[in-house]
């Protein structure tokens, strides 16, 4: 049982993701990322009821799906706690594919099927949660992949599909080549990057009750990194998020998740930390108020000036 319950998030198909995910992208860069260390972090994620697990089959140069799926075929107890979200699409300069002459997107059918293969095997699940097509691709034959993701579904190997960094025409591009309804669109969305909030992608995740998950929730870290810099958007927050962080007894993490998790789209936030005792934090994000002037005077801040 969990120790802390920080609610779930109901996607279209009925399914359900933990109020945060933990994102495993910088896992290959963790000083000790042996089994044993990433199954302390994937225990502190469950201890504060986050269960959801963002992969991409690129991160690591295509090595973190392995490293977490070693901690969990350690303990194979845990693949009935967790739900597995992971990417396909983006194709690397990497030794692991030497006939790749430059970067590319690759949403062919051959590339997703194996692509899945591959996930399933290399993080040790017999069905992925859910998938996302990482990027828009231009040369996506939207029809064939319709029916490419359709079949994954019905076939066992996926339990739903999303995608990520698209804009609503090419949600809805997808959408009408499939018979399954895509469950989420993942932003880059924080603080330091609302264009989502004006430029219709959220809009258009509201209108199709679709949740949005938002990776790089603290602008790849600038949201601190800056906070001395004068001039820059996180130097104007700082000073009004410490305020709330003391007002509320967390940090100013806390409180620039809780800004997010406060939109009716319901956004999910993927954190991302190798240090344990910044992941045992991750659940203070719900304990942060926030209303709806407060939640305008960070987006005035973020912004650089008032609303309209």
């Amino acid at each position: 049982m969990n120790s802390t319950d920080i609610g779930r998030i109901a996607l279209p198909n009925g399914q359900s993701l933990s109020r945060m995910a933990y994102g495993v992208w910088r896992l290959s860069e963790a000083q000790d990322h042996s089994v044993q260390a990433n199954l302390a972090r994937i225990e502190s994620c469950l201890d504060q009821g986050i269960t959801t697990f963002d992969h991409a089959d690129i991160y690591g140069d295509y090595s973190c799906e392995a490293l977490f799926g070693d901690a969990i075929k350690a303990k194979p107890a845990l693949k009935n706690r967790i739900e597995i979200v992971t990417k396909t699409d983006i194709m690397l300069l990497s030794s692991r594919w030497p006939n790749t002459r430059v970067k590319h997107y690759d949403t062919s059918p051959a590339h997703v099927s194996a692509s899945v293969e591959r996930s399933l095997s290399r993080i040790g699940v017999e069905v992925i949660d859910l998938l996302l097509i990482h990027r828009p691709d231009p040369l996506m034959d939207a029809q064939a992949l319709g029916a490419c993701l359709d079949g994954l579904i019905d076939g066992g190997k996926l339990r739903g599909v999303g995608v990520s960094n698209f804009m609503p025409w090419d949600v809805d591009l997808l959408q009408s080549c499939m018979k399954h309804k895509l469950q989420t669109n993942q932003l880059e969305l924080s603080l330091l990057n609302t264009a989502p909030f004006i430029n219709g992608q959220l809009a258009h995740a509201q209108q199709h009750r679709m949740p949005v998950m938002a990776w790089s929730p603290l602008g790849g870290g600038r949201l601190h990194s800056q906070a001395k810099t004068p001039g820059t958007a996180a130097a104007r927050l700082a000073p009004k998020l410490a305020e709330l962080a003391l007002a509320s007894g967390t940090d100013t993490t806390a409180v620039a998740m809780a800004w997010l998790m406060h939109h009716p789209v319901q956004i999910l936030p993927v954190m991302g930390s190798n240090q344990i005792e910044r992941i045992a934090h991750f659940v203070n994000a719900t304990r942060v108020p926030m209303d709806r002037q407060t939640w305008y005077e960070l987006y005035e801040l973020a912004n650089g000036h008032e609303v309209p």
